[in-house]
């Protein structure tokens, strides 16, 4: 499956987005709300979840199987 991406939103909240995708799979009003959804995603397609900060760049990279810490 596609690696997830949390990554924020331009107009505010947070996005969810496959690796590549030009479109956000959801669209949230908090980060943690992001992260949480993005976590089951990747954990369904086996893939890695990438969380970047409130400027864009990576901050977790986070393996499929890894224990994620709410």
């Amino acid at each position: 499956g596609r690696n997830q991406h949390v990554v924020p939103n331009p107009n505010g909240g947070w996005n969810v987005k496959g690796a590549g995708a030009k479109r956000a799979t959801v669209h949230t009003d908090t980060k943690r709300s992001a992260v949480n959804i993005a976590r089951n995603i990747s954990r369904n397609q086996h893939s890695e979840l990438i969380i970047h900060g409130k400027n864009g760049q990576i901050k977790v990279e986070i393996a499929t199987g890894m224990t994620i810490p709410a």
